[in-house]
């Protein structure tokens, strides 16, 4: 594929999911629950601890 080509079909791709992501957005900025905030912030607590929680539990590799 010719490479002038290959890049206005990445920009028309891009435009077309930039206006897709505006209207998911607009649409969902007013099913926002009060506790979205409060679920969003303990979701990445979770992951986190399961992140410190495996970072502990893995071997360690002694060198001699």
């Amino acid at each position: 594929m010719h490479p002038d080509l290959h890049l206005r079909l990445h920009h028309i791709r891009a435009t077309e999911l930039h206006e897709q992501a505006e209207r998911w957005q607009a649409t969902r900025a007013h099913r926002r629950s009060p506790w979205s905030a409060v679920n969003r912030r303990l979701g990445w607590t979770l992951v986190e601890t399961g992140l410190h929680l495996v970072h502990r539990s893995t071997p360690r590799i002694q060198r001699i």
